[in-house]
């Protein structure tokens, strides 16, 4: 009997040390982590961001290097010289087609398409990114304030919501591109301030999710707690309220990020993003200008479009993935 009981014991004390006690963070890693199409996401945004920001440093043509047919010679060679200047014999551009060279070919201007596949890649990254930053810092703001007052300041921050949802988007965007263009901003600059103007557009629906969150935690025990305590408002707010919210802000960013992915290349398609001759997804699918190119030159327009639909994806899946991961009716 007694080596039975201490048979026993000795099994317990395994299973208990076998139980290690995981954090929330631990937990939230760990469903995320399990989730597949959320790890195929992740591994796709990584390989986008190495091609987007590693890749040019290893590749041996410009963003906006020329390639043309030498009248002499007959052969490819680029406009300018290692020294910039232009070299004798220039000719016709070259719609080159997938060689060696050119993995992707050129397009109708004469510029390497991988090349400018990797600087599209980037701006669409660094304007997405933006973007939601600057949407989560003014929505989160506000939409906590309004959550946490409530009252009369919920209902006049709520009608202003309401009243940027009203706001048509892509017509606004035209007239604001048009004004850029009269006033004479550079086009290298003009998407730095489409990047302010999005975000500041696209804060209202941040704010109203926000304000729910908050409206539902500032009723719970340990925020009767806080205010009993005598503690800050603005402390209570961005110390105990907004944490509280993270889970959906972090969903809510996942998901914009890929959105705004596609809003940029809808507004430079339409001629209101990045200016030619610098390279975004959205400009360099807008190369499908006649029905020929779209039939023969599939190398021109066919990989950002991919690239487009493979980044949108892996958000959508990281975002699915983190929804799920915080939401504790899941499995652990």
């Amino acid at each position: 009997m007694a080596d039975i009981k201490k048979t026993n014991e000795q099994e317990q004390d395994k299973f208990e040390q076998s139980q290690v006690i995981l954090t929330p963070g631990q937990l939230i890693a760990k469903r995320f982590f399990r989730n597949k199409l959320a790890i195929l996401g992740l591994g796709i945004i990584i390989a986008v961001v190495l091609f987007c920001f590693i890749g040019p440093f290893f590749s041996p043509y410009g963003e906006y290097e020329l390639f043309y047919i030498n009248e002499k010679t007959g052969q490819e060679v680029s406009m300018y010289d290692s020294e910039g200047i232009k070299q004798e014999g220039v000719g016709v551009n070259v719609k080159a087609p997938i060689s060696k060279d050119h993995w992707l070919g050129t397009d109708a201007d004469g510029r390497d398409v991988f090349t400018r596949l990797m600087y599209g890649g980037r701006i669409s990254l660094e304007f997405s990114l933006v973007v939601t930053f600057i949407e989560l810092l003014i929505g989160v703001t506000i939409g906590g304030i309004a959550g946490y007052y409530g009252g009369k300041v919920d209902m006049i921050i709520m009608r202003i919501v309401e009243i940027f949802y009203c706001i048509p988007f892509v017509p606004f965007m035209l007239v604001v591109s048009s004004f850029m263009v009269a006033f004479g901003v550079l086009p290298q600059d003009k998407i730095y301030y489409l990047m302010i103007i999005m975000g500041f557009l696209n804060w209202a629906g941040v704010a109203r999710m926000v304000r729910g969150q908050i409206l539902s935690i500032r009723e719970m025990d340990y925020m009767m707690a806080a205010e009993a305590a005598g503690i800050k408002t603005s402390r209570k707010i961005f110390k105990h309220l907004i944490p509280n919210a993270i889970p959906i802000i972090i969903v809510m960013a996942t998901m914009d990020l890929g959105s705004f992915i596609l809003t940029e290349s809808t507004l430079s398609f339409l001629g209101v993003g990045l200016a030619f001759p610098y390279a975004s997804l959205g400009n360099m699918v807008n190369a499908v200008n006649k029905s020929v190119i779209m039939r023969n030159y599939l190398n021109i327009w066919l990989p950002p479009g991919l690239m487009i639909l493979f980044i949108v994806m892996a958000f959508n899946f990281i975002g699915d993935g983190l929804r799920d991961a915080f939401d504790p009716k899941m499995k652990r």
